[in-house]
Parts: structure tokens; C-alpha cells; sequence
């Protein structure tokens, strides 16, 4: 590296050194590329002669620790905050459901669905043996408990029908 040290001051005094260096000098005292330290040319400190190495170096790490806590850009913050907001609602959303489901406040709709097809299939069939046990009861004619039986058969149906609608 060519990094050029002056000494600020007057004639009679030494001051403070400071390193000044060209856009590639910078770039590798930062550890970034060239084209990365555009992005980031209004945290550059310059002179008349190049970039003051030490000013831009602090003024880089004050914006990287920023960053890093949370200070960054007001965009990066508010990005940040509303990541985290989201993300803390669906893990308290996440615990809602699990402690429902212990409580036995809420059910798998697998379940759900095998329980009520089981019933279903049930009552369907205790329904359709109706006819045959109510001709014997009440002594219906054969014509009279077909007609009961394609009665019922066209309700269930019907029921099965509207269901899907």
C-alpha cells in the first residue's frame, strides 16, 4: 500500500498523523471491495488528497455496530422490528393452539371427520333397516313399506345432497 502520513499542524508543531489513502487502500483497510465501498461513500471521510483512513474507519464501524444492535438505517430498524413482531405473534399463536388442544377446547379435523363419518354411517344404516322392522311392528303391507323405504332412502339423499352443496 501506498498510504501517504502527514502530520497536521503548524510548521512549529507536530500534530496528529493522519493516513490518507486512495479508493483501494480504503476498501482494503475496511475489508470490502472497491465496488462495495460505493454503497457506502456517504460514511467516507475525505480530503483534498483522498480518504482520511482512521476518521472513515471509525465512521464505518459506528454504522456497522448500528447495524448489528439494531440501530442501523431506519429502514433496516423498522424491517427488523416489524421480522420480530411476526415472528413473536405466530410463536404466541403456535402456543395458543397447543394449550387449546390440551384444554380439549379444539380437535384434529382428522379425527373429527373419521368420529363423524363412524356416526354417520351408523345412524344411515340403523335408518335404512326402519322399514322392515316397523312392517313387522305395525303390520304395513310390502307396498306400504317400499313406499316408506324409497321414502326414506330419497331423504337420506337428498341430506347427502345438500351436504355437498
Amino acid at each position: 500500500m501506498s498510504v501517504q502520513k502527514f502530520a497536521m499542524g503548524s510548521d512549529n508543531q507536530m500534530g496528529p498523523t493522519v493516513l490518507i489513502g486512495n479508493k483501494t487502500e480504503m476498501a482494503a483497510w475496511l475489508g470490502i471491495s472497491a465496488r462495495a465501498l460505493d454503497k457506502h461513500e456517504d460514511l467516507m471521510v475525505r480530503d483534498g488528497r483522498g480518504y482520511d483512513i482512521k476518521a472513515t474507519v471509525v465512521a464505518y464501524c459506528a454504522h456497522m455496530r448500528g447495524i448489528a444492535s439494531g440501530r442501523g438505517g431506519e429502514e433496516q430498524v423498522l424491517d427488523l422490528t416489524k421480522e420480530r413482531a411476526r415472528l413473536a405473534k405466530e410463536q404466541a399463536d403456535e402456543k395458543e393452539i397447543k394449550n387449546a388442544i390440551l384444554r380439549g377446547e379444539l380437535l384434529q379435523a382428522g379425527e373429527v371427520e373419521v368420529t363423524w363419518s363412524d356416526f354417520l354411517r351408523g345412524l344411515r344404516s340403523r335408518l335404512l333397516a326402519l322399514p322392515a322392522r316397523v312392517q313387522v311392528a305395525a303390520g304395513l303391507t310390502q307396498a306400504q313399506t317400499l313406499a316408506v323405504d324409497r321414502e326414506l332412502r330419497t331423504a337420506l339423499f337428498e341430506a347427502g345432497s345438500d351436504a355437498d352443496a
